[in-house]
């Protein structure tokens, strides 16, 4: 946690430096273990992690928010909460949120993970709350494959949707960039995307390809998937372009006929 601590340091110096808003850091910041048990070993409350405390100091000493993925102890001592908290200007944890949906999965020729084995489940969403860059919502990694939670966060006028990850590199290389594309297209929204880089232990490898998405689809800025030197990528938030962007071409879902589909769908299965 300490090397980690270092980089983010840096990445918040870069930040400030570039005249940065705020910054969005990665799922899992401060560690990424190798099996369930050291994933629960190394987790301490906020106000013991050595991680934490530091980017607090970071954040009030520079007036820099920070939007960061950490391990926080879950109720019981069996289990840790995978969270995103935000961090603002003068060092206060004042937003959290849970991940809701878990990366329980088999690759084939890669790797099995579970993590539901040591991360308990979130059960509520984050309304999206007021910062200097516009109103955020917050998902984390696998909740990138489940629209309704953006699509509920553009119903509490989110307008900025953030995907803090650690993506594995086989299934990055095909689904990341357009599952942010379709994300941010469908909610027409900024997303921000940052990513978990390269190897963490001999079992875990993060494909990186950091992304910031504008409301129309396009990708402002993309970082790359090697190397070691910390990152940062800057974009600039139009809330100009994103009003145009929905007043130009309105999304009016037609739920009701959603709903009655379901019903139907439901009753269906009642009587079969």
């Amino acid at each position: 946690m300490a090397h980690n601590l270092t980089q983010c340091r840096l990445l918040v110096q870069k930040a400030a430096a570039a005249g940065a808003k705020a910054l969005f850091l990665p799922e899992a910041s401060d560690y990424i273990a190798s099996s369930p048990a050291e994933t629960i070993s190394l987790v301490r409350s906020v106000a013991d992690s050595e991680f934490v405390v530091g980017l607090q100091d970071e954040a009030q000493k520079l007036d820099l928010p920070i939007h960061v993925g950490i391990h926080e102890p879950a109720q019981g001592g069996e289990k840790v909460k995978n969270t995103l908290i935000w961090i603002d200007g003068r060092g206060d944890i004042v937003r959290r949120y849970q991940k809701i949906h878990l990366f329980d999965v088999e690759i084939k020729d890669g790797p099995i993970l579970k993590e539901s084995r040591s991360v308990e489940k979130g059960m509520s969403i984050l309304p999206p709350f007021e910062t200097p860059v516009g109103r955020v919502g917050s998902t984390i990694c696998f909740d990138l494959r489940f629209p309704e939670i953006s699509l509920a966060l553009r119903r509490q006028n989110a307008q900025i949707i953030t995907f803090p990850s650690a993506f594995t590199v086989p299934t990055g290389r095909v689904h990341w960039k357009p599952l942010l594309q379709a994300r941010a297209i469908e909610t027409q929204s900024y997303v921000i995307a940052a990513a978990q880089i390269g190897a963490h232990n001999e079992k875990r490898i993060s494909y990186g390809h950091s992304m910031i998405v504008d409301p129309w689809g396009q990708v402002l800025v993309e970082l790359g998937g090697e190397g070691q030197v910390s990152e940062i990528a800057t974009a600039a938030i139009d809330l100009t372009l994103l009003e145009r962007v929905r007043n130009e071409m309105p999304l009016l879902r037609r739920t009701y006929v959603f709903m009655s589909i379901l019903s139907v769908a439901q009753r269906m299965l009642i009587v079969v």
